[in-house]
């Protein structure tokens, strides 16, 4: 892991690969997800192999990426993989989502240096707000597995969760932003997935201009916990290149 400064964050990162290569790619984790979940690093790993040069993030004011949760929002994680891609020197990117990062990667593909977006259990509208029942003096409460991610553990990572986020992801919408991305796409999505169904997504992906793909794989939303589901998504990926190259 390692600190990366753009102009205006501060983002730790693991890398993967040669950082020559003219294939760069950014691992995008879900609402309050690490870039040491499993899924990541075996994603990671997988892509360095057919080239790329690979990061995977904590997205800016979580984890180990420093600041204050009150600016961890979707604004500023569209911003921050845009400084990114600045940073790494604006090369043909991949961005790879999981849930709420795969909507970010939606928003984040209006930058021109974005050629093809890989959304796993993506959401694709604005994050569901909480009921009030759950907020803790205007804070939603979440807990998270310890890394690697791959099974659920007993001690669990807290946090308060500001209603700011829920207020600026209203002003998005990642499924318009997508309908209108005319690069490579693939949509993998869960049988099992809690919040968005696969009918749902199904219908999403007839709407989707080519070139497109798909992959359901028999799993929950949290796909980390099912090795098989990961290794049948990097094997989606690798098919995936090939249609890109």
């Amino acid at each position: 892991m390692r600190i990366v400064v753009t102009q205006n964050f501060q983002i730790a990162i693991n890398e993967y690969g040669n950082s020559d290569s003219e294939k760069f790619c950014i691992l995008m984790p879900g609402r309050l997800d690490t870039k040491d979940y499993i899924n990541f690093t075996s994603h990671g790993n997988f892509l360095a192999n057919l080239g790329y040069h690979v990061i995977a993030i904590d997205p800016p004011c979580t984890w180990d990426s420093p600041g204050d949760l009150h600016d961890y929002t979707t604004t500023t994680y569209v911003q921050a993989i845009n400084e990114l891609i600045a940073l790494f020197g604006n090369k043909k990117t991949l961005l790879l989502g999981h849930s709420r990062g795969g909507a970010t990667a939606m928003l984040a593909s209006t930058n021109p240096h974005v050629e093809a977006l890989v959304l796993i259990n993506s959401s694709y509208a604005s994050p569901t707000p909480p009921n009030k029942d759950e907020l803790v003096n205007d804070y939603l409460p979440e807990n998270r597995d310890l890394p690697p991610g791959n099974i659920k553990t007993e001690e669990q990572v807290k946090f308060m969760l500001p209603m700011v986020y829920f207020e600026d992801g209203n002003k998005h919408n990642p499924l318009s932003v997508l309908k209108n991305f005319n690069g490579a796409k693939l949509i993998i999505h869960a049988t099992r997935d809690e919040y968005v169904s696969l009918d749902t997504v199904k219908t999403i992906y007839s709407e989707l201009n080519d070139p497109k793909m798909y992959l359901w794989i028999n799993c929950a939303h949290d796909y980390r916990l099912s090795p098989e589901a990961i290794d049948q998504v990097n094997q989606s990926l690798e098919d995936f290149v090939n249609l890109i190259d």
